[in-house]
């Protein structure tokens, strides 16, 4: 039989692993295999967007994601830290890639981006992903992309 704490490292490790395989699909360039990680009624809140950044995973996340694969093929990210925090795990990621297409209104210069992001899963009793909020320096994001 498991102590409490061993169901509550279980519970952590189980989170872990499915924030790390969503990092694994989105290396992958898998947006499929990135939302399936999630409820399907689970909300995304891309932090620097404000209102215009909120929305369901499935939907809004779904065509952010599938936006900056088409205009940064080469799209990578490496995982900085983990912090578990009750229901939350928070990840410290480097996001980088080369812009050949345009990307939300920004023109393709061919120019590379590399930005340090923080992405917070929340998880519910079942250790599935109800939410995911990610927030940026959006400033240096498109300073890096050309815009002055």
């Amino acid at each position: 039989m498991k102590t409490i704490e061993q169901l509550e490292t279980t519970t952590d490790l189980t989170r872990k692993g499915t924030c790390i395989e969503f990092f694994s699909a989105y290396q992958d360039l898998d947006i499929d295999r990135m939302v399936g990680l999630f409820t399907p009624d689970a909300t995304i809140d891309f932090k620097p967007l404000g209102e215009s950044g909120k929305g369901k995973v499935n939907e809004l996340g779904r065509g952010l994601w599938s936006a900056l694969i088409d205009a940064f093929p080469d799209l990578d990210n490496t995982i900085d830290t983990f912090d578990v925090n009750g229901d939350a795990i928070t990840c410290q990621v480097v996001i980088f890639g080369t812009q050949v297409k345009e990307f939300a209104g920004i023109p393709s210069k061919g120019l590379k981006f590399e930005s340090d992001h923080v992405f917070v899963f929340e998880f519910n009793e079942d250790d599935k992903a109800t939410s995911l909020s990610v927030d940026w320096n959006h400033e240096s994001f498109t300073r890096q992309l050309g815009v002055v």
